[in-house]
């Protein structure tokens, strides 16, 4: 093993922020302090769009929305820059 391989390995156990980024909207601060429960926000993305999938800021992937059991989960559709579906990832919450 060289050097560089190991570390990079010890990068691999640092914590980093994953966010599914549903969409987004601009609004007026007025319209925000009238938001109450029921409100409904449109954003920017229709129905049918991929979701960003994003590490510490980074675009990484895009995905969709998959139910299991009773928790939301998200399958990698593309990675950022085109390239093949990646393979299903096992377990991980």
């Amino acid at each position: 093993m060289t050097i560089h391989t190991r570390g990079f390995d010890l990068l691999k156990e640092v914590d980093v922020r994953l966010l599914v980024e549903l969409g987004r909207t601009e609004m007026k601060l007025k319209d925000v302090l009238s938001l109450g429960e029921e409100s409904v926000v449109m954003l920017d993305r229709l129905t049918d769009e991929l979701l960003d999938v994003m590490v510490n800021g980074k675009l990484i992937a895009r995905g969709e929305i998959v139910a299991q059991g009773n928790r939301f989960g998200l399958r990698i559709v593309e990675m950022a820059g085109g390239s093949a579906p990646a393979a299903p990832a096992e377990g991980g919450e």
